[in-house]
């Protein structure tokens, strides 16, 4: 099948009705049209014609398909179908009301400094999802990113689960500008890729530039590996030093010099936004990077740049600084002891204070030899991340016991923060005892079940069970009224306790009223049906009334009412039935004109005069002739003695 604009106003795979064309790819056509099953648009995205017999594209597209239907988030445009039909294959995804990034950054130059922090947070979120269900985008670029109600990452045609190889066919998969020096060679690929990618995109977010151009994809990709990128404040100096440290990090050359997960870029943003220093590797790695150094610098250096005289200064290990001891005052003399004064009095006090000592000391050490060895106060925690918390906990002489759970709790506890400790903070427990720390895992989850295929009434109950909400939508369906046929969160997902799930609940097909399409052509008939949500089964028959290649009966009727999408059978004239002419020659008149008009003929009758009494209304001759055929309904000539006697 071409896929050209003839789609528009068709109905495809009997479900989608094609509206327009949205936008054409490298490998594919969008279309924006309408779900009839399920009442809502979708963009349905064509393998283009010329790639539907290449294992390569049809692989991609599948995968595209594959990897974008298993990631539920709001910053990753949705997968609602998959398949193939007439001819090609599509997917049928979510709308996206806006424009590519690409097109922003075209149409209005470099975003203001704070859209393009939000733009990139909205981004690395969708990738840390992905990430974190073992998929690499691979093919990170503005084109790839959607602008509507919030940002939309789209167009998994080439991601892949988990590292691999980053060559099909023996070329290099991805766009040029955005590719990852590991990528450009060729060598397997990370999570810190699409990071590297995200880097880029910022970089052309902030300055409307890319940082590598060239003349062909093989020179930029060599500057990819060789060249180091020019700080972004060196295009437009009013973007802050630890900004620039950020992009920097980002577009280091080794991965491992890089953000290594998406939460660790999203963190230095923030602290970015916030008007604080970004982590002390993230300053260390900018400085790499500017440098050409293979190693992180430390200390507190001054590097400059290898252009200009750039000044980066990695950062200063923090210090305690302790107040200077303070001591009595010393007055310099003592007042003299008077005379005559008896020293047993003082004496007996001094007994009496060391007998004191005594005892207090033989008290504690009894106390400490009950007690076991020596004893340490648990510290404050609650509140804490794990890891500070364990620190503080071994810190402090005791063994940490960590208890990963759901926090019930509203708002529910941050994740990997500690909710709760035992024993708590300030009782003193003996050295290396444990300390219970309770780290939440978010809000408690549950699994959704599958409920398409149920009734609504049964689809609420599993939910309830679940500690799940609802809510119905109620849609036109093939499927039988009050059946569920969509659910939105999918079967299998792990949500969060109390999720609304969205039901679409069939009301049944929708009715159309049928169109009159008699003694209409074949085409005609079949495109006023199409106009009206009909389909058009074709069946041929002769008639005599009806001209051949036209529509001689229909069934619904018109006026009548069917399903959407069900099926109206014409029945086309193939012109008038023939009929064997029966041979009345040597008949009577009256018998003649009885026997060809039973077998549907007009008859005319001529006289002849006869000499023969015996010939008088006797059939002499008929046309056409008997046994030949001849339109039913047609006119017999028959010839009829006339004696004149």
């Amino acid at each position: 099948m071409a896929v050209t604009d003839t789609l528009i106003n068709t109905l495809f795979d009997g479900r989608y009705r094609i509206i327009r064309k949205l936008g054409s790819g490298g490998m594919a056509n969008v279309y924006l049209a309408e779900d009839e099953e399920l009442g809502r648009r979708v963009a349905i995205k064509l393998l283009n014609d010329r790639y539907s017999n290449d294992e390569l594209f049809i692989e991609r597209f599948r995968r595209e398909a594959k990897s974008a239907a298993g990631l539920s988030h709001p910053n990753i445009v949705s997968i609602y179908d998959r398949g193939e039909a007439e001819g090609t294959y599509y997917i049928a995804m979510e709308v996206i009301e806006g424009r590519s990034l690409k097109e922003l950054i075209l149409t209005r130059g470099p975003l203001p400094i704070t859209a393009a922090l939000t733009f990139a947070r909205e981004i690395l979120d969708a990738l840390r999802f992905a990430h974190r269900h073992g998929i690499i985008h691979r093919d990170i670029k503005p084109h790839n990113i959607l602008i509507g109600e919030r940002v939309k990452v789209t167009d998994f045609g080439i991601a892949r689960a988990g590292t691999s190889q980053m060559t099909e066919a023996g070329s290099i998969m991805g766009t040029a500008q955005y590719l990852s020096p590991e990528q450009a060679r060729g060598a397997p690929v990370t999570a810190a890729s699409d990071l590297y990618s995200v880097g880029i995109v910022l970089y052309e977010m902030l300055t409307g530039k890319v940082p590598f151009t060239g003349d062909s994809p093989i020179e930029i990709a060599m500057k990819h590996l060789n060249d180091p990128p020019k700080p972004p404040s060196r295009i437009r100096p009013e973007i802050p030093e630890e900004l620039d440290q950020v992009v920097l990090r980002a577009l280091a050359k080794e991965p491992d010099q890089r953000y290594q997960t998406a939460e660790d870029f999203i963190e230095d943003l923030t602290r970015v936004e916030a008007g604080m220093p970004v982590a002390p590797e993230t300053a260390e790695a900018a400085t790499a990077v500017i440098t050409g150094a293979t190693g992180l610098q430390t200390g507190a250096t001054e590097v400059l740049g290898p252009d200009d005289a750039t000044r980066v200064t990695s950062p200063r290990p923090y210090t305690t600084r302790r107040p200077p001891p303070t001591y009595p005052p010393s007055y310099g003399y003592e007042e003299p002891a008077r005379k005559g004064r008896r020293a047993g009095p003082w004496l007996l006090v001094l007994l009496l204070l060391a007998a004191a000592a005594l005892a207090g000391w033989y008290v504690f050490t009894q106390i400490e030899e009950q007690l076991g060895s020596a004893t340490a106060a648990v510290p404050l925690v609650e509140g804490l991340e794990e890891g500070p918390a364990v620190a503080q906990i071994e810190a402090a002489g005791l063994e940490a016991n960590v208890i990963r759970a759901a926090s019930s709790e509203d708002p529910p506890v941050p994740v990997g923060t500690v909710g709760d400790q035992d024993p708590e903070a300030g009782v003193r427990i003996s050295e290396g005892d444990t300390v219970t720390l309770y780290v939440s895992t978010g809000p408690p989850k549950t699994v959704v079940p599958d409920v398409v295929g149920l009734t609504f009434e049964e689809a609420i109950q599993e939910l309830g069970d679940a500690d799940l909400e609802w809510q119905r939508r109620e849609v036109f369906s093939r499927k039988p009224d009050g059946e569920v046929v969509k659910q939105n969160p999918a079967a299998e997902e792990e949500v969060v306790v109390g999720t609304t799930v969205v039901l679409n609940v069939s009301k049944g097909r929708q009715m159309v009223e049928v169109p009159n399409v008699l003694d209409q052509s074949e085409d005609s008939a079949r495109a006023e049906l199409r106009e009206a949500g009909l389909q058009a089964e074709v069946v041929f028959a002769p008639s005599n009334e009806i001209e051949e290649g036209n529509v001689a009966l229909q069934d619904p009727g018109p006026g009548e009412e069917a399903p959407r999408g069900s099926t109206v059978t014409l029945t086309v004239s193939t012109g008038p039935a023939t009929v064997t002419v029966p041979n009345v020659v040597q008949q009577g008149r009256e018998q003649a004109e009885q026997t060809l008009s039973d077998a549907g003929f007009e008859v005319n009758v001529q006289t002849q005069p006869v000499a023969d009494p015996t010939q008088e209304n006797v059939v002499l001759d008929q046309d056409p002739d008997g046994g030949s055929e001849a339109p039913g309904g047609s006119t017999v000539t028959i010839v009829v003695g006339d004696f004149p006697g």
